[in-house]
């Protein structure tokens, strides 16, 4: 049974003290994962930003389409306004008490 233990007890030495060798990572194994991590940071950064300038890009094409909106609203309001006061002087009873005039002629 004790055949399949790499690390046997010798002769004279203490079994119950015995501890197999700590497995830990080396200097180069440390870096190599702290430079993966740090890939992934970056990725994650980078994912952010970019979500970020996209929802920054549709909000600025909506300001403009916001601000073209508002621009041809003011346009048709004017429009509007001055359609309806032609009327309200065709309407009005300074209009209406005015005379047609023939034309009584040219000058030489």
């Amino acid at each position: 049974m004790a055949l399949g233990r790499q690390n046997l007890a010798v002769r004279g030495q203490n079994s119950v003290s015995f501890r197999p060798k700590d497995k830990r990572l080396g200097p180069v194994s440390n870096t190599i994962v702290l430079i993966v991590l740090a890939c992934l940071l970056g990725l994650l950064y980078l994912t952010q930003v970019t979500k970020t300038n996209t929802y920054g890009y549709d909000i600025n094409s909506l300001h403009h389409e916001q601000a073209a909106l508002q621009s041809e609203r003011e346009d048709l309001a004017a429009a509007s306004a001055r359609l309806r006061s032609l009327d309200r002087v065709q309407q009005s009873a300074e209009a209406k008490a005015m005379v047609a005039v023939a034309p009584s002629g040219s000058v030489n």
